[in-house]
C-alpha cells in the first residue's frame, strides 16, 4: 500500500477536532533508499581498483542493506496500524475502516508544493504561538500535572533527539568498519595466492578472519539500527505528538481566558452578552474535554457519559489517560529493546572473541 495512503490516514486523525485530546500515533516515515541506491549506482559504474571478489562482496552488502531498509519500513507501517487498532477511540473511526477494508486503490494523492509550504508555515506559526502563549502573554498553567508534563516533555524530546543522532553515528561507524574489512580481506587473500608455505596459510587465515569479522560487524550495525536507532527515532516523533497534544490544550486554555475577558467586557458594556456567554461556554467545554482526555481518559462507546469526570476508574466507557499511557508505553518499549540489544551485543562480542582466539591459536600452530 503506498505511503501516501498512510499519510492521508494520519492527516485525517490530526485534522479531526474530536481527537484533539488524543496523542495521534506518528505517521510511518518514508523509506530512504537514496543512500543505498547511490552506492549501487557507483558500484555499477565500476572501478578499476576493485577486484571481482571485492565487487561481489560490496554488492552483497548493499543488497542486504537495501532489503533491511525495506523490512524496517514495513515494520514501521505495522506499528502505526497496530497503535490505531489498539486505541479504544481511534480504532472506531470510519476512515480507519475504509483504509483497512476498501478493496481498491484509495487514489490518495501526495501533497503538492503549495500544501507542503502551507504545512511548513503552520508549524512555524504554531511554534511562535506557543512561545507567545507561554512567554509574552503571561498565561499561568492552572494544573501542576500539565506544567510538569510540559517541562518534562520539552527536556525529554531534546534528549531523545540528541541520543538518536549519537546512536546513528555509532551505527554508521560499525557499517564503515564492516565495509573497510572488505578490501583488507581481499588484499590478504591476494597475498595468500602469491606466497608459499607458512605465509600462504597465514594470509589466507587472516583473510578468512576479516571476512567473518565483516559479517559480525554488519550484524552489530543492523541490530543497533533496529533495536536502538529506530526506537529512538520513533519516540522523537511520538514525543512530538505528545507535545502537540499539550499545545492544543494550552491553546484551548488561552482561548478560554480570552473568552472570559471578552465576556467581562460584554457585560460591562451590556452588549452581545449572550453571544459572549455562548462562546465562553464552548471554549470552556473544549478546554475541559482536552484536559480530561489527556489526564484522566476519554469516555467512549454507546451510552458513555458526557464527561470523563462522571466515570469511575475501571469503567468500560473510559479509555486510558493519554499522557499516562504514553509514559507506560515508552518505558515498556525501552526496557524490551535495550534488554534485547544488550543480549545481542553480548552474543556478537563472544562470537568475535572466540573467532580471534581460534585464529591466534591456528596462526601459532597450536593444537
Amino acid at each position: 500500500m503506498p505511503s501516501e495512503e498512510f499519510i492521508w490516514l494520519h492527516n485525517v486523525y490530526v485534522e479531526n477536532e474530536e481527537y484533539a485530546g488524543l496523542i495521534i500515533p506518528p505517521a510511518p516515515p518514508r523509506p530512504d533508499f537514496e543512500a543505498s541506491r547511490e552506492k549501487l549506482q557507483k558500484l555499477g559504474e565500476g572501478d578499476s581498483s576493485i577486484t571481482r571478489e571485492e565487487f561481489a562482496k560490496m554488492k552483497e552488502e548493499l543488497e542486504a542493506e537495501y532489503l533491511a531498509i525495506f523490512k524496517k519500513t514495513v515494520a514501521m507501517h505495522e506499528v502505526f496500524l497496530q497503535r490505531l487498532a489498539a486505541h479504544p477511540t481511534l480504532r472506531r473511526d470510519h476512515n480507519f475502516f475504509v483504509f483497512l477494508e476498501y478493496g481498491q486503490d484509495l487514489s490518495v494523492r501526495g501533497k503538492n508544493r503549495k500544501e507542503l509550504l502551507g504545512g511548513f508555515l503552520r508549524n512555524i506559526v504554531k511554534s511562535a504561538d506557543e512561545a507567545l502563549i507561554t512567554g509574552m502573554s503571561g498565561l499561568k498553567e492552572v494544573d501542576d500535572f500539565f506544567e510538569h508534563e510540559r517541562t518534562f516533555l520539552l527536556e525529554y524530546h531534546t534528549r531523545i533527539r540528541d541520543a538518536c543522532l549519537w546512536a546513528d553515528r555509532v551505527m554508521h561507524s560499525h557499517k564503515c568498519l564492516a565495509y573497510d574489512y572488505i578490501p583488507t580481506s581481499a588484499a590478504l587473500s591476494s597475498l595468500g595466492t602469491q606466497e608459499v608455505n607458512q605465509l600462504k596459510t597465514s594470509f589466507l587465515k587472516l583473510a578468512e578472519l576479516f571476512e567473518r569479522l565483516r559479517k559480525l560487524e554488519g550484524r552489530v550495525a543492523s541490530d543497533e539500527d533496529l533495536k536502538l536507532s529506530d526506537m529512538l527515532r520513533y519516540y522523537v516523533r511520538d514525543s512530538q505528538a505528545a507535545k502537540d497534544l499539550l499545545y492544543r490544550r494550552l491553546r484551548a486554555l488561552a482561548d478560554y481566558e480570552n473568552a472570559n475577558k471578552a465576556l467581562d467586557k460584554a457585560r460591562t458594556r451590556n452588549r452581545e452578552v449572550r453571544t459572549a456567554e455562548s462562546h465562553q461556554q464552548l471554549c470552556c467545554q473544549r478546554f475541559e474535554r482536552l484536559s480530561d482526555s489527556a489526564k484522566q481518559g476519554k469516555p467512549h462507546g454507546p451510552g458513555a457519559p458526557a464527561t470523563a469526570l462522571l466515570t469511575l476508574p475501571g469503567s468500560p466507557f473510559l479509555s486510558s489517560p493519554e499522557l499516562m499511557d504514553f509514559r507506560s508505553r515508552r518505558v515498556s518499549s525501552f526496557r524490551k529493546n535495550l534488554i534485547e540489544l544488550a543480549e545481542l551485543e553480548l552474543k556478537h562480542a563472544k562470537a568475535s572473541t572466540l573467532l580471534l582466539r581460534n585464529t591466534l591459536v591456528t596462526l601459532k600452530g597450536e593444537p
